[in-house]
């Protein structure tokens, strides 16, 4: 049925129902009062007018009526006593009991048509997911306002015959045996197990968005031996949709697990170094150059460079930022350009102008820079002073150089290759109009190029799942909030910072590779953990900070600033000037010389 079709059939619904009201009210008021066709006629046509108009302002004919609940009643309430008071003022001495009658009886049926439509609709969909042997049992952990919303859009949503709620979970004593949206609160969490077993449940749904990463855990304890999925409630935009099935159900990831609170940003700083401005990133197809790409945009820039040697992560984030910004004002312009070509930068940076520069292009890969030396020199030595000394010339007014934990005490060419480079953005800052600065941080979450991916892949296949050495550790963010703090740090520039984020507690490799496995829903035994032996260039624990780095400046919430040190950009710039050609010889020498600058 069209929304048109609709319109038309409740007006006529609530037509017929104050006529018929009227109708009654007279012949059931006749015997006791003496009233005229021509009066019941006259408040019949009064109220159907009054209402048919207090309808369209209170938008009773244009919602959805399966979704009926307390303010669609309120709404037709008040427009059906606003009608009778307008009656009674209208016709004040003729009949007011007739007149209270039908407002009551109006009232009643408007509002009780509204429900049945609804108990209609659900009906027809539980007989639908009663029939349907496909239908999987499912237990939704918190019989709060977040497990309320998920059963509403499971219940109303078209393509959810898929999923059957048997009951709701949840650690409130007084909820117990309680009914939601008219499903049962069965136990706590503690209970999981037996109740599973009972009822032959198949899969469970955590609907707690302020669950706590403790809480998360020790729930995922108690269903692992289980064996089943587990899953948390979609994105509101998903349950908006209506569209929810299995697949549409949010997978619980290790990020999950190991995430932390979000940052909040200072909002108003940012707008004023953001907004309206020309801002390029390099490596803007990588995973942390995309995710500043996205933060970037919530802030509304004038322009937005997106500059990356790779074509077709280029061409992937340039087509997910135009689809959901193309209504707004924002110009993104892709770039392919290599950051080893200086004057390719130079004609960038003078076409467009940037405001910021936040420079994320890199090799990051440990073991295949141990391999390549020439490549992590030519692209993080010489790619960095590249861009760093392009955008000085043009006198752009922040230059933000991406850092690593690994640049610190580096016994691996990947890491010596960014601190060289620290160096270099540091020291560019002694003079001229751009301010310099590098920010510093540990490993992501998600990112192409960590362990994460690796571990899910061996699980996928069976195990074993291998780390490298047990005792391993290492920091790690999400790439939001890695990317959410990059983009403060550089508003907080004042020229030549080294700012170093806040990583929390170090991870054990180890536990990382238990997490992922119980996610993926197996039990420590059934996938095997090996120890391969520490590959060329790694270290068993990550810093953030040499000794003599450390400072105690915080600037910023998880952001501070370490004490600046190393050599002269004019002493780096003359050793990476006469490195040997012998790759070996190039990996020994930039390993010693990075360090030699924290001493």
């Amino acid at each position: 049925m069209s929304r048109k079709q609709k319109l038309v059939l409740l007006l006529l619904i609530d037509s017929l129902i104050i006529v018929g009201a009227n109708i009654f009210s007279y012949f059931y008021m006749a015997p006791y009062i003496e009233i005229t066709v021509n009066i019941l006629i006259l408040s019949a046509v009064l109220q159907l007018a009054f209402y048919i108009a207090l309808g369209f302002i209170f938008n009773i004919f244009t919602r959805i009526n399966r979704f009926t609940n307390l303010k669609e009643m309120i709404a037709i309430f008040s427009a059906t006593t606003i009608a009778w008071l307008a009656e009674v003022i209208i016709l004040f001495s003729k009949s007011r009991r007739t007149l209270f009658l039908a407002y009551l009886i109006t009232t009643f049926l408007i509002i009780s048509s509204r429900l049945v439509w609804r108990l209609i609709v659900e009906w027809k969909r539980n007989g639908k997911h009663i029939s349907d042997s496909k239908a999987r049992k499912t237990l939704i952990i918190g019989a709060g306002e977040g497990g309320r919303i998920l059963l509403t859009s499971l219940s109303n949503s078209s393509t959810s015959k898929d999923i059957k709620v048997v009951g709701f979970i949840d650690d409130a004593s007084d909820k117990y045996r309680m009914y939601l949206g008219g499903i049962r609160v069965l136990g706590n969490t503690e209970s999981i197990p037996t109740l599973v077993k009972e009822y032959g449940i198949e899969m469970l749904t955590v609907a707690i968005p302020s669950l706590k990463r403790e809480e998360l855990q020790r729930i995922l304890d108690i269903v692992t031996p289980l064996g089943l999925p587990v899953n948390a409630m979609p994105a509101l935009e998903e349950l908006a949709s209506g569209n929810i099935t299995i697949s549409g159900l949010k997978k619980i990831n290790v990020v999950d697990l190991l995430g932390r609170e979000e940052v909040q940003l200072d909002v108003d700083q940012l707008e004023g170094q953001i907004t309206d401005k020309v801002i390029l990133v390099t490596g803007a197809g990588g995973s942390i150059g995309s995710e500043i790409c996205r933060q970037i945009m919530k802030f509304k820039p004038k322009q937005l460079l997106l500059l990356g040697h790779g074509e077709n992560s280029i061409y992937l984030i340039h087509r997910e930022l135009f689809c959901k910004y193309e209504k707004q004002p924002i110009e993104i312009i892709p770039i392919i350009a290599d950051i080893q070509d200086k004057q390719r930068l130079v004609d960038v940076i003078q076409q467009y102008r940037p405001d910021i520069v936040y420079h994320a292009a890199a090799h990051k890969h440990v073991p295949l820079m141990e391999e390549n030396p020439v490549e992590a020199l030519k692209n993080n030595v010489f790619g960095t002073k590249n861009i760093a000394e392009a955008a000085k010339e043009q006198q752009v007014k922040t230059f933000v150089m991406i850092s690593t934990d690994k640049a610190v005490n580096p016994p691996n060419v990947m890491g010596a290759t960014k601190r060289i480079a620290e160096m270099i953005v540091t020291g560019m800052n002694e003079e001229g109009n751009t301010k310099f600065c590098a920010v510093r941080f540990g490993n992501v979450l998600g990112s192409r190029g960590s362990v994460i991916p690796v571990f899910e892949e061996q699980i996928q296949q069976g195990g074993p799942v291998t780390v490298t050495d047990f005792r391993m550790t290492r920091y790690f963010m999400t790439i939001p909030e890695a990317s959410r703090l990059v983009i403060q740090a550089g508003a907080l520039a004042r020229g030549g910072e080294l700012f170093i984020l806040d990583m929390g507690e170090p991870v054990k490799i180890y536990d990382l590779a238990k997490k992922m496995i119980q996610l993926s829903g197996y039990q420590q035994d059934e996938i095997e953990i090996v120890e391969t032996g520490i590959r060329p260039g790694e270290k068993l624990y990550e810093e953030l900070l040499v000794s003599k780095e450390k400072n105690a400046e915080q600037v910023y919430d998880k952001i501070f600033i370490g004490s600046v040190n190393g050599f002269s950009i004019d002493t780096v710039m003359s050793f990476v000037g006469q490195l040997p050609e012998d790759k070996v010889e190039i990996s020994r020498k930039l390993v010693e010389f990075a360090n030699e600058s924290n001493r």
